[in-house]
């Protein structure tokens, strides 16, 4: 499953099995015909449309279509980014941060950084301990470690804050 969102504010669910597809838990059933490179021709309830995929960014899983001439871009997100989201860890978009907290509870094991350093997105910060599993939780964004507010050893709750940037 799959949430879809235009920038029209459109949002969608679509789900996709071996034979159907649905959006909003609808069957869709179409027409379409390959008509060159990312380029269709779809017939949708006795409507023509013609649509081309324009820029497919599959890092960010965001894409531009045009759809008879109108562009729509659109952010996909599937269950896994959606756990991620839940659990405080989607990766941002912005690229200086201010806080990082628990994305769970469990024991910090060691810490990665120290405070001075300069991180970037995706450098590790700690290793935390939670139902049994090591996790290296990794930085969003870029910044200055400022502050340190945990201790290897040290029991951390969900949403706790554990370095300052």
């Amino acid at each position: 499953m799959f949430k879809v969102k235009a920038n029209n504010g459109t949002t969608l669910e679509v789900k996709n099995t071996l034979n159907k597809v649905f959006i909003n838990n609808e069957e869709i059933v179409t027409d379409i015909l390959n008509t060159g490179d990312n380029q269709f021709h779809i017939i949708y309830k006795n409507q023509s449309f013609s649509l081309s995929a324009n820029e497919i960014d599959h890092e960010n899983k965001t894409c531009t279509i045009t759809i008879n001439g109108k562009k729509i871009h659109f952010e996909l997100k599937d269950d896994y980014a959606e756990l991620l989201e839940k659990m405080g860890m989607a990766s941002g978009t912005s690229k200086k941060v201010n806080e990082f907290k628990a994305p769970m509870p469990g024991l910090v094991l060691r810490l990665l950084v120290k405070e001075g350093d300069m991180v970037k997105k995706g450098d590790g910060l700690l290793i935390l301990e939670a139902m049994k599993m090591e996790n290296i939780l990794k930085s969003v964004g870029e910044g200055v470690v400022k502050k340190i507010h945990v201790a290897e050893k040290g029991k951390v709750e969900k949403g706790q804050l554990l370095l300052s940037f």
